[in-house]
């Protein structure tokens, strides 16, 4: 029997073959061969106290793919340093996290997320690297087209997303919140209670001798004291007047303000807060806001009017503003360095937007493409920014006067101190990794009662809140909005038994859900949340590049038992990215009978298969070594 020749051995023998030409190049050419390695998979996610769920579903998939031999390495970071790892820099092999558009989730929100367009850009911009033209082909499609042809080639869009696994949609987690209810009412379970839209919706609870506001117009005190003739503020209790306190896990908003930087922004609900779009989502239909109105002019604009607004500074809103943004969401730089430089955020919905032309002072027309009406209303669903803050910072980003290799703009890497919006809040101070306080903007549309200076010309009174639904009226229902940190979930749960908060902020983990039941001042609100869980692959890199291989990493995650010991079944096991509206669901990749239809677990009775597993890899052309490792070439 022959013995096989080591490389070391072959290649210190060299000499020796080297008696002829041909045996040297063949010698050369057996030797030069690099060996086969295992393979080596980086899983990066946040640690237990910022995120209890994401971790478990890293775990869970270091110790499957272990198991049919990869070498794994679990790496846990912070929030900002994940998102900066994934979204900015790109250097990643899979992670695992939690998407951050909730509001609603239409279809339209792949198109940011796997276009082949955004392939080089930083931030939420297609950050699996997937470049796929029937991807792009049906993005499109779902744009221009309405009705049944849309819903077709939406469901088609789903159908290939999921055979081609740019990601794994893991679960839809529900939106656990702790509340107190003895100063605030109102949070809604229908959808994530602390949002923008949750969070104006609150009423203050009503005192001994007076009444909470309801959004009506029976008068109250402003944020700074004074009678704004709307709405009056809860009693809060203890010397505390009208302020809302929430706790959170997740430090970022005390130390960044930057609407538009990827790694700190989460749902993005207080920056929310502190900047107005022109349309906000509402439920599963859209309102105007910062826009009195728009409408469609021809094929290819929308007209928008601008309501009487005022940036947190006193300086007016107007077009200019809106027509800035748009430009300014295009290319941070405008133009001041050699390669555009967009926003890492927004820039899904930005895009649709190919030029606009201030009109006047309360009127902007923006070009658009020939889109349905769904998707034309996303286009107007970004912050509007103030252009005399904004514009002077285009300028390339630079530490101590030196610029960086890469392009990028003071605009992105800003964190946006002591920010200006024209929001229904506005800031006020900030301790880095401790707290936050904003207040309410008295000069807010929603707050700002019917006056003489709201006549038309004609004599008729304006509504400075038309189109805006009542219950958004004289809101919101505090003076001042302080956020608090907590090192987890079970002390910030304490904090609201003990009547120190008013209600958490992150998504709590199941295990903070017995604390919550301990306290008969706590309750816990179970919201909707289209904020899906999923294990992101860099499609950059091999071998996650092959979609075969992506589809088996799919394979390897167990959702239903995520699902049950993970989440404690506050969560829904999905296929599709769209699975929270499931009337959008098409059957082919809808969720059914505890099995994923499309890539199903390697079940064998509740564990890993795992020799079922390796057999899939060897049908695919993949190899292992007498120690059952995974080779890292095929």
């Amino acid at each position: 029997m022959t013995r096989p020749i080591g490389r070391r051995a072959a290649l210190a023998g060299l000499g020796f073959a080297a008696a002829s030409a041909g045996c040297l190049g063949r010698t050369e050419n057996i030797a030069g061969r690099d060996p086969h390695s295992q393979l080596t998979l980086e899983i990066n996610t946040t640690p237990a106290d910022a995120d209890p769920n994401g971790i478990r579903i890293a775990r869970q998939l270091e110790e499957h793919l272990t198991a049919v031999g990869v070498d794994v390495r679990l790496n846990t970071v912070g929030q900002t340093d994940l998102w900066r790892k994934v979204l900015v820099n790109q250097n990643f092999d899979i992670y695992v996290g939690q998407f951050v558009e909730t509001e609603p989730f239409d279809a339209d929100a792949l198109y940011g997320l796997t276009h082949s367009k955004f392939v080089a850009e930083s931030g939420w911009q297609n950050p699996s690297g997937l470049t796929e033209i029937a991807v792009d082909d049906l993005l499109e499609r779902q744009r221009r087209t309405s009705g049944d042809e849309r819903a077709d080639a939406v469901d088609a869009l789903q159908e290939t997303v999921c055979e081609l696994q740019p990601f794994s949609v893991v679960a839809f987690p529900d939106a656990l919140t702790a509340v107190q209810e003895n100063r605030f009412e109102g949070w809604t379970e229908d959808r994530r209670a602390v949002s923008v839209t949750g969070l104006l919706e609150l009423d203050g609870v009503a005192s001994d001798g007076g009444s909470g506001n309801s959004g009506s117009e029976d008068g109250g005190s402003g944020a700074d004291g004074s009678t704004d003739g709307n709405a009056t503020t809860t009693d809060a209790g203890d010397g505390d007047g009208g302020t809302l306190r929430l706790v959170t896990t997740d430090d970022r908003i005390t130390e960044n303000w930057n609407p538009i930087a990827a790694e700190y922004r989460k749902y993005g609900t207080f920056t929310g807060l502190l900047y107005d779009p022109l349309v906000r989502p509402d439920g599963e239909s859209v309102v105007p806001w910062l826009a009195a109105g728009w409408e469609r002019v021809d094929d290819d604009a929308v007209e928008v009017s601008l309501r009487d607004a005022r940036w947190h500074d006193g300086e007016p809103v107007t077009a200019t503003d809106v027509a800035f943004t748009y430009e300014f969401l295009r290319d941070t730089s405008l133009g001041s360095v050699e390669t555009p430089v967009p926003t890492p955020r927004f820039r899904g919905r930005s895009s649709l937007v190919e030029g606009e032309r201030v009109l006047d002072d309360a009127t902007v027309r923006l070009t658009v493409p020939d889109i349905n009406q769904t998707v034309a209303a996303r286009a107007l669903q970004v912050p509007i920014l103030p252009k005399h803050v904004w514009s002077d910072r285009t300028d390339a980003a630079t530490i101590a006067g030196f610029e960086f290799d890469f392009e990028t703009t003071e605009a992105v890497v800003s964190n946006n101190a002591d920010p200006v919006g024209s929001g229904p809040l506005r800031f006020v101070e900030a301790s880095t990794g401790e707290s936050v306080v904003f207040e309410r903007n008295p000069d807010h549309f929603l707050v700002r009662p019917t006056s003489d200076s709201d006549s038309t010309e004609s004599g008729e009174t304006t509504d400075p809140r038309a189109g805006i639904p009542s219950r958004y009226h004289g809101k919101p229902a505090f003076d001042r909005l302080r956020i608090e940190v907590s090192p987890s979930d079970i002390p910030a749960v304490e904090s609201v038994a003990e009547g120190l908060a008013d209600a958490t902020v992150s998504n709590l983990g199941p295990a903070s859900v017995p604390e919550i039941g301990r306290s008969d001042d706590v309750r816990l609100v179970s919201g909707r949340s289209a904020a899906f869980y999923h294990v992101g692959y860099n499609v950059r890199r091999s071998p996650l590049s092959n979609p075969r291989f992506r589809a088996f990493i799919a394979r390897l995650i167990d959702k239903a038992a995520l699902v049950d010991d993970a989440f404690d079944g506050y969560a829904r096991a999905a296929t599709s990215p769209l699975a929270a509206s499931p009337d959008a669901v098409p059957e082919s990749v809808a969720w059914a009978d505890g099995s994923d239809p499309v890539n199903p677990f390697f079940d064998d009775a509740g564990s890993l298969d795992v020799e079922a597993a390796r057999a899939a890899l060897r049908d695919v052309g993949y190899r292992f070594d007498d120690q059952d490792r995974l080779l890292s070439r095929t």
